[in-house]
């Protein structure tokens, strides 16, 4: 098996870094890219940056703190959020970002996956899906920061989304976002024995420990987390130092500078 990772995840509106619970009621926490400097300096695996108003105004505006983050950061960043087309995702690209993430562009234009994947490589687009459960085991994709209802099946789109040139699933639930429960073990589950991409667990993280039951009885590939480390109930290394203690794979990493904290 190769290394969970661990990434940040950076919603942002306007200018600022916010944090809501269940993609609402968003609080401003300050400056993206502080918070962002401050998670690489910890050790973090990746960054994944989400323009979470960006659909409502139909386009992404994270060019840049893209630009500004690649200055000093030096880890794979995803960028989502109003990327509705091959040159918005090459603006993004060339911003700094190392992959896209695309949703709401996805459910009205299924193939700009392809062309995506086509243009950029599959390694670069990422399919993010909002999920909610509907009854039973079954999830329904949400669009527009979990607003829009769009019929679709989770399983069933990610399937087609993977089949179609998708390289990674960032994996939502929006039931469990920002509520520090857990992440939905089952929803991640159904998914990841689904497709053969990799899977990004993202929202419920409440405790260092919520990432052994999603990568172990999960099969998630990644953890993205907000709530516990903008709040700083936890660091990425006692995160990290969980996971190795439970005999997960984590990429190693020796702290180079004192974090600004």
């Amino acid at each position: 098996m190769s290394n969970v990772r661990i990434i940040a995840r950076l919603d942002i509106k306007g200018p600022n870094l916010i944090k809501g619970i269940h993609l609402e009621g968003l609080r401003v926490m300050g400056s993206p890219n502080k918070f962002a400097l401050d998670y690489y300096n910890q050790g973090a695996d990746e960054l994944i940056y989400m323009d979470v108003v960006a659909s409502l105004y139909g386009r992404n505006h994270l060019g840049g703190i893209i630009k500004d983050a690649a200055k000093d950061i030096f880890i794979p960043m995803t960028v989502g959020g109003g990327i509705r087309s091959i040159e918005d995702a090459r603006e993004i690209l060339r911003s700094g970002a190392d992959k896209v993430a695309i949703n709401s562009a996805a459910v009205s234009n299924p193939k700009i996956i392809t062309d995506m994947a086509r243009q950029f490589g599959s390694q670069c687009m990422v399919i993010s899906i909002e999920a909610k459960k509907v009854e039973g085991d079954h999830w329904e994709v949400y669009t527009d920061n979990g607003r829009e209802r769009s019929g679709l099946d989770v399983v069933e789109w990610a399937k087609f989304c993977v089949s179609n040139g998708a390289g990674e699933v960032l994996l939502t639930s929006v039931d469990r976002e920002g509520t520090r429960k857990g992440f939905d073990i089952e929803l991640i589950k159904a998914v990841s024995s689904a497709v053969n991409v990799p899977i990004i667990a993202s929202g419920g993280m409440g405790k260092p420990e919520d990432l052994l039951s999603v990568v172990s009885e999960g099969g998630a590939d990644a953890v993205a987390m907000a709530d516990i480390i903008h709040y700083k109930r936890a660091e990425i290394g006692d995160i990290r130092l969980v996971a190795e203690v439970a005999g997960l794979g984590v990429r190693s990493y020796e702290p180079t500078r004192s974090n600004n904290n």
